[in-house]
């Protein structure tokens, strides 16, 4: 199993976006994370500068910013998820609160606080992930009213 450490996230997305504002060639993964870069100007800043992103602690309770690598690391897990529907269920689940919601964007952060919640709970009951629970919530958000 892949497993970076936090610094090696944190160099891949500075990379990604180095890469994007130069016009380089990219792998296919770094395409995929460029489109969520670009879909957030707001972390702009904290890609440019490699060694400060690598040395920051993000603390939302502290300064109010989520952690952008967080955010962009659950916007890339989904797009994985749906590519290979794994867990079963969750391609579908986001493709119908993506048309509930008119945009890809709002519903991989909808998605987000159900991916949230499965990992909390499998942290707090000492379980492995429930990826049916997580499906189950994606679509509870897809059939709202």
């Amino acid at each position: 199993m892949f497993a970076p450490s936090q610094e090696d996230v944190r160099r891949f997305f500075c990379s990604v976006h180095a890469k994007a504002q130069a016009g380089a060639p990219m792998e296919a993964i770094e395409t995929l994370a460029s489109l969520w870069i670009a879909e957030h100007p707001e972390y702009h800043a904290d890609l440019a500068d490699v060694e400060a992103a690598v040395a920051r602690n993000y603390d939302a309770s502290r300064d109010g910013r989520s952690n952008p690598f967080l955010h962009l690391s659950m916007h890339l897990s989904i797009s994985e998820q749906c590519s290979i529907d794994q867990p079963p269920g969750i391609r579908q689940a986001v493709e119908l609160l993506t048309n509930r919601l008119d945009s890809l964007h709002e519903a991989h952060h909808a998605a987000m606080e159900c991916l949230q919640d499965m990992l909390w709970q499998s942290q707090v009951n000492q379980r492995p992930p429930d990826g049916a629970s997580y499906v189950a919530c994606v679509q509870r958000r897809a059939t709202r009213d």
